[in-house]
This record gives C-alpha cells, structure tokens and sequence, in this order.
C-alpha cells in the first residue's frame, strides 16, 4: 500500500486524467456483472460529466504511471435525467442527494481496504461540499442464471449493507450499453441503494 499514489480531483481538473479514468473503466467494466464492450469516445463523453459538474469528485489510485483504481461522486443535480428522476420520483429532493458514479479496482489491488476507502472518500467529500443529507448509488441486475455469470461470482450487497446503505427495488434506473456478447446497445435496469448522510 505504501507505494500507491491516491489523487483528488474536482470539477476541470479531473480533465488531464480523463483518457486514464476511460480506459480503466473499459478494463474494470468488461468483466461481470456489468459486461461493458467499452468505446474511448463514449467514455470522455460519459466523464464530461464530471468535469463539468464543479462539486464533483475524483478520487485515484496509481502504481507509479498506472492508474488501478478509482472512484467518482457528484451532486445527483448535475447527473443525467436517467438517474436523476427515479429518485425524484421517489420523492427525494434531488438538490440535496449526492450521487456515487463507479468504484473501480483492478483484481490485483482488491482485498487491501481500498473499497472501504472510496466509500469513505466519496462520503466525506459530500459532508465537506454540505447541503446534503443522502448519497446513493444505483448497480445493475443481472438474472442468476445469466450465461456469463461466472461461478465464482460473489456479489457486493452485504458488503454495501454493512456501509449502511438499504436497496431500493422500489427505485430503478433504466441505461443503455453494448454488452461484451452482444452486437448492439440494450436497456439495462439498475437498481438504487440509499443511505442518509449523518
């Protein structure tokens, strides 16, 4: 762990680490259960975001030159429609929600803390930034018996449950990508969980 760099960037000045951020998120996204068949452009598109929302956060872990981990939030107000109105809906006041994009972790660094770390990142940039009194996230569902589930597989509910967030399958959100075996974009649900920001 003493040999990792972590960096902290807001609003433009995520900018410089955008390409890196993009094709870390291809890399980390391939993988189940979100079987992302990643796009550099589509990327610096979706990360414009960010960079353009100036209470957002960047949070980055480097091995010398190489980016291997990282984490972003925002106000859910500068987020896209897709996941600003589900929790509206729901009856949220969406100024006051801040919104967790990814966490992305290569395999080889994961086990060390550092989910446990982005979390609390992301958690003490919202009180810092204030006027917030939830943060959420939403994560994709994929059917048990999805072909390309990987034995293996162990999803990370508990692992949100015990950072005290609750799942809202009340609270959905629909997005498209271009899944890994798939030869176009399809809708996807994802579902949100809440937890009130003490």
């Amino acid at each position: 762990m003493a040999a990792l760099e972590f960096l902290r960037r807001s609003g433009d000045e995520i900018a410089p680490y955008v390409d890196d951020l993009a094709a870390l998120r291809i890399r980390v996204f391939r993988d189940f259960p979100y079987l992302y068949d990643g796009d550099v452009g589509y990327e610096r598109d979706y990360l414009a975001t960010y960079v353009n929302a100036p209470r957002s956060l960047a949070f980055m872990v480097y091995d010398g030159a190489a980016l291997v981990g990282a984490t972003t939030a925002l106000p859910l107000a500068d987020e896209e429609p897709a996941f600003r109105q589900p929790l509206a809906d729901a009856g949220f006041d969406v100024a006051r929600v801040f919104y967790f994009g990814e966490s992305l972790l290569l395999s080889g660094y994961r086990g060390r803390g550092l989910g446990h770390r982005f979390f609390d990142e992301r958690e003490a940039w919202a009180r810092t930034v204030g006027g917030f009194d939830h943060a959420c996230f939403c994560a994709v569902q994929r059917p048990v018996d999805h072909p390309l589930r990987p034995t293996d597989y162990q999803p990370l509910d508990p692992f949100w449950r015990r950072r005290g967030y609750t799942r809202r399958d009340d609270i959905t959100a629909v997005y498209r990508w271009q899944d890994v075996d798939c030869a176009a974009e399809t809708e996807k649900r994802l579902t949100f969980w809440v937890r009130a920001l003490d």
